[in-house]
């Protein structure tokens, strides 16, 4: 299976390679209600999920389903309009696919977006978070199998997951900016049920700020990968479980895109300071 699944990525890094005149070295993927963060780069090519060859089809309400090329400061980049997620049937490494492919295109660097439930009783909805580490709560992962060893190591280290540098750059462009932001760390569940208050309870114990149910396949693809991460969360909604109040997608997606500019701001700001 794994030899099949480097060939389907060759084969659609090889399909996209043909219509850019320049390989990008930095992936942006963006999450719910922040697709629009994906068009401030200056586009000179766009496809159609369901146009590339192997890839897979995102299903999910405000992910456009587009692949976005171009340049920013200088700087060639690939951005997703949307991602793929295991509650929507895919497998931990069709989720992982696209990291794959940025990786034979040759990108350096993922900055990675997503609509998160805020844990921590400090944080508000529309605040941006820079993940400082994740929580793996899925039962899944993307490296399960056998081990391509041209793609990285058996046993990747995961104590810097996201990388320290590309935080910093995030935290300063924020201070630049006027933009407070949050720091944490984010529980990655398989959903699509939102979490009980109990579930609320037990995350917020062992020590979660903000819950998904994206960014972990991706993130640990990356690391095995050799990619730098940024991650950042748009905290849409602030769980208090002795209060419980429910949330609908539709809320979700109005705040992560009212926070959608100033995401855009901190992207900008840390692209042009790679």
């Amino acid at each position: 299976m794994m030899k099949n699944y480097k060939i389907r990525a060759i084969e659609t890094a090889e399909f996209l390679r043909a219509r850019i005149a320049k390989p990008p070295r930095i992936g942006l993927m963006t999450g719910t209600g922040l697709g629009k963060s994906a068009e401030i780069l200056n586009i000179s090519e766009c496809v159609d999920y369901k146009n590339i060859p192997h890839f897979p089809k995102s299903t999910v309400e405000s992910h456009a389903g587009r692949l976005l090329f171009g340049h920013m400061d200088g700087k060639q980049i690939m951005a997703m309009q949307g991602r793929f997620h295991l509650y929507e049937g895919y497998s931990p490494v069709e989720v992982a696919f696209p990291i794959r492919v940025m990786q034979e295109l040759g990108v350096k660097i993922l900055i990675l977006t997503n609509a998160a439930g805020g844990l921590n009783p400090e944080f508000n909805a529309g605040d941006i978070m820079i993940i400082e580490d994740h929580i793996n709560l899925t039962g899944s992962n993307p490296l399960i199998g056998p081990n391509e060893d041209s793609w990285g190591i058996r046993f990747p280290d995961m104590i810097h997951a996201y990388d320290k540098r590309l935080s910093a750059l995030a935290e300063t462009a924020g201070k630049h900016a006027g933009i407070p932001l949050r720091k944490g760390t984010y529980a990655g569940l398989k959903g699509p049920s939102l979490e009980t208050p109990a579930e609320v309870r037990f995350l917020r114990t062992i020590g979660a700020d903000a819950v998904g149910f994206s960014t972990i396949q991706e993130v640990i693809t990356a690391v095995h990968a050799g990619v730098k991460v940024l991650g950042l969360s748009t905290i849409t909604n602030v769980h208090d479980p002795d209060m419980p109040v429910p949330s609908t997608v539709e809320q979700i997606i109005a705040v992560a895109g009212q926070a959608s500019p100033r995401m855009e701001m901190i992207i900008k700001n840390v692209v042009a300071n790679i």
